[in-house]
Parts: structure tokens; C-alpha cells; sequence
């Protein structure tokens, strides 16, 4: 067990998660790997001012992108899955009773 991931690990998956972040990726567009319909991209967190409930606070901001096939995936549908992901993130609490 040399706990490494090989290629026959990777294969059969519906949709990717890379992470450019750890790099000091800021922002990037992710490709899909065939066959799989989806790929979320997750760049590097930075600590960026944001307008709150009339004030300015520090908050950290995590850019995600997600790319995917509209043969397969409505751009809507992408949109509130995306939606769906950022707020897991932001509430992990929520999604887990709510499910």
C-alpha cells in the first residue's frame, strides 16, 4: 500500500475537482475530461474587502469555476449547481440537515 493514486483509480468518475490553489492559482478554466460531464476548478483563497450588510469586512474568497458539457448539462442547471456548491462552503451546517 504506497497510498498513490494510479491511473485505473481515476477512471469511471462523472466529474473532476482540480485545485490550482495549492500553486497560487488564482483563477483558471478547467477542461472536461472525456467521458465525464463536469470539472470544478478551485484556485487559491485570499482574504478581499466585501460589502456587508452596510459594512465593510474582511472575508475570504474562495474563486471556484465550472465547466461542463452542454450536450449533457443545461447552463442553468450548471449555475445552481455551482450556487449549491458555494453554499455548502459557506454553510456546511445547513446542507447537512437539509441534505
Amino acid at each position: 500500500r504506497d497510498r498513490k493514486v494510479g491511473p485505473a483509480d481515476m477512471q469511471g468518475g462523472s466529474i473532476t475537482i482540480s485545485n490550482v490553489g495549492s500553486m497560487g492559482g488564482t483563477a483558471f478554466t478547467p477542461i472536461v475530461n472525456p467521458p465525464e460531464v463536469a470539472i470544478l476548478g478551485v484556485a487559491r483563497s485570499s482574504i478581499e474587502p466585501t460589502y456587508v450588510d452596510g459594512q465593510l469586512l474582511p472575508r475570504t474568497i474562495l474563486p471556484l469555476s465550472l465547466s461542463y458539457d452542454h450536450r449533457l448539462i443545461d447552463g442553468a442547471d450548471g449555475a445552481r449547481f455551482l450556487r449549491w456548491i458555494c453554499a455548502a462552503l459557506e454553510n456546511p451546517f445547513v446542507v447537512l440537515l437539509e441534505g
